[in-house]
């Protein structure tokens, strides 16, 4: 079967890096005219070719949303800034999807979503389209990065999380890493010169102040707006929040465990009503 992938490499098109043999997918949930996808595929062509997937709109907290009940389209399109690449109608996720199910030519030997446009901290994960295609890539079996950076609007510098996922991904491919996590990279909205360090750091806690706001359209008929902004409160030494307000890069590893291991024999104890009996699975 040709893809269009194959047809992209028979026109040489494709974004081949230096390294060779090592398959980068790129993706992100802000979308595919995103200005961090052209800095991100410099930086991490220099450490293996690079595939860039990306929805053809904006899915931020999209979560790990798949598509099932329709076809997914794609098409190939080029970045502003040159570099060719594929949209897709589809989520974050699906993006990773097609990427390691066939569409590409080569499976991926690694997978970086962002650069995101804010960061996800603490709970945020929950809710990021970024880092759900990390966690795509995760369940893949392939190692899986997912980058932000703390700043929103225009004009903002880029490079330094390109370069930082450039140099995560070299630690990746030359020392291996977990089966089991994903790393999410959250970078200060600083200078290169003015970031304090890396730290490696474990989920903290962010509060946002949401409300829900009715409004009536021409029709009157009403409509919502859900949301808020962050609460700014103190943060636990050790978190990726702490590390981001001390303009530190923060990495931190995701584990898809959710269970509370601490509770299960705790609630072994409870009451079921139920006529067989209660067993504790091993831990």
């Amino acid at each position: 079967m040709t893809t269009d992938a194959d047809k992209l490499a028979a026109e040489g098109r494709l974004n081949r890096g230096v390294a060779g043999g090592r398959q980068i997918l790129i993706t992100n949930d802000d979308g595919i005219e995103s200005d961090a996808l052209g800095p991100l595929a410099d930086a991490l062509a220099a450490v293996g070719d690079v595939d860039i997937i990306a929805p053809e709109r904006n899915w931020s907290g999209a979560s790990h949303s798949i598509t099932l009940y329709r076809p997914l389209r794609v098409r190939s399109t080029q970045l502003r800034t040159g570099q060719n690449a594929y949209m897709t109608d589809g989520s974050p996720t699906d993006c990773v999807r097609l990427g390691v199910l066939g569409f590409l030519k080569r499976k991926p030997d690694l997978v970086v979503s962002g650069v995101n446009r804010g960061s996800n901290l603490g709970d945020d994960i929950t809710y990021s389209g970024t880092v759900a295609a990390a966690m795509e890539g995760l369940l893949s079996g392939l190692p899986s990065i997912a980058i932000s950076i703390a700043a929103f609007g225009a004009n903002i510098d880029f490079a330094p999380s390109a370069a930082f996922a450039a140099l995560l991904a070299r630690n990746i491919f030359d020392k291996g890493f977990a089966p089991d996590a994903l790393l999410n990279v959250n970078v200060p909205a600083l200078p290169r010169d003015a970031i304090a360090g890396v730290e490696v750091t474990r989920l903290g806690k962010r509060t946002y102040r949401d409300q829900l706001v009715e409004r009536l359209d021409p029709y009157g008929n009403p409509y919502y707006w859900v949301g808020g902004p962050a609460v700014s409160a103190e943060a636990e030494e050790g978190t990726d929040v702490a590390a981001l307000r001390a303009g530190k890069i923060s990495v931190t590893p995701i584990y898809l465990d959710l269970t509370n291991h601490a509770l299960i024999a705790e609630l072994a104890k409870w009451d079921w009503g139920w006529s067989g009996p209660v067993e504790v699975a091993a831990d």
